[in-house]
């Protein structure tokens, strides 16, 4: 008589799993996560979490306490995914939300080194990624059904007896996986993102290509609602002064960005320039589920001289015209810990 497993099937054995080709794939991020606040902007422990009302459209995000919350610099593993599913679909491949790669290629995919403390901290990106839990009304039809979810549901690593790291897996939620999918949920941003030091200007350059997009009088915002919109635990007042410094460095690529006082309002604009984004063309096909063997686990550890050098393989080798906003209600507008904001976008098209 076989004994049944006390515990459920890992989603690993029931998807195939999509291996992540060697070669660059234009960088793609999903429109949901470029406006809204599901990230920390700063890369000490946070623990707070962030509660965002926006009309009809609401974001918990919830961090734990051994690991904290995602931060904008994790979500770097999630725009490198949707470049990477979007790119396989441009050549015909198949894709899950399991992926299977290679840390090196991830690594250098969004400009970071390769040597054993960029290995450490991306595994802890990933555990922060899968301990990060989200609650979302965005994308649940018409009777408004909440949908909970982490950013990544389980991770594996494949490393050798004298812990070399060959290859990493991990399986995307499918709230995630669907909106990447969907070609209108998905825009092209600049690869000199990646090269953004600042969490808020990071979370400045994604909301700039969601709003501003190609639109030629740009988007205009109130401080007080960008403030709102971040999620940021910053004052107000020190998150206006980070605005105006940015504004004066102009680091977005592609966008610049001007500082107004209508009636005594500051505002900021953002104004596109020189965009080198490119369209997001294709839909792309998913996957049916099947037996797919797992990566083994290895708590060896890791040296320095073994993380430089390119580790071998261990598999088989325009513009986007969707509106930038136009279509959000809720993006001028948006409650966080009870206090209502709003705003009116002046010089782009009015939602």
């Amino acid at each position: 008589m076989t004994r049944r497993s006390a515990f459920p099937p890992s989603e690993r054995e029931r998807l195939d799993p999509f291996v992540v080709a060697v070669g660059d794939a234009s960088p793609r991020d999903q429109r949901d996560l470029m406006e809204r606040p599901f990230f920390s902007l700063s890369k000490s422990h946070r623990t707070r979490p962030i509660l965002y009302r926006a009309g009809d459209v609401e974001v918990q995000v919830h961090g734990l306490p051994e690991h904290g919350m995602a931060t904008i610099w994790d979500a770097d593993v999630l725009i490198w995914a949707a470049s990477q599913i979007v790119e396989a679909e441009n050549h015909g491949v198949r894709t899950s939300r399991l992926l299977r790669f290679t840390p090196y290629q991830l690594l250098t995919a969004v400009g970071r080194a390769t040597g054993a403390t960029e290995y450490r901290l991306l595994k802890s990106a990933l555990q922060r990624l899968q301990s990060t839990v989200i609650a979302t009304s965005i994308r649940q039809g018409e009777h408004w059904r909440r949908q909970q979810f982490s950013w990544i549901n389980e991770w594996e690593e494949l490393a050798t007896r004298s812990g070399r790291i060959e290859g990493m897996e991990f399986v995307l939620p499918d709230w995630f996986y669907r909106g990447v999918v969907d070609r209108s949920l998905v825009l092209a941003i600049d690869p000199a993102y990646f090269r953004l030091t600042g969490g808020i200007e990071r979370w400045l350059y994604r909301v700039a290509r969601k709003h501003a997009g190609r639109q030629r009088g740009g988007w205009v915002f109130d401080i007080a609602h960008l403030h709102t919109k971040s999620g940021s635990l910053a004052r107000p007042s020190d998150f206006a002064l980070d605005l105006r410094r940015i504004a004066a460095r102009q680091p977005l690529p592609g966008y610049r960005l001007t500082l107004e006082r209508p009636a005594g309002r500051e505002r900021l604009r953002i104004i596109p320039i020189d965009p080198s984004t490119a369209a997001v063309n294709k839909p792309v096909t998913r996957v049916v589920t099947s037996g797919a063997a797992g990566i083994g686990r290895s708590g060896a550890g890791l040296s320095g001289d073994q993380a430089r050098a390119r580790p071998p393989s261990p598999w088989p080798d325009g513009e986007s015209r969707a509106a930038n906003l136009d279509s959000n209600r809720e993006s001028n507008s948006s409650v966080v810990d009870g206090g209502l904001r709003s705003d009116r976008p002046v010089g782009g098209n009015a939602p």
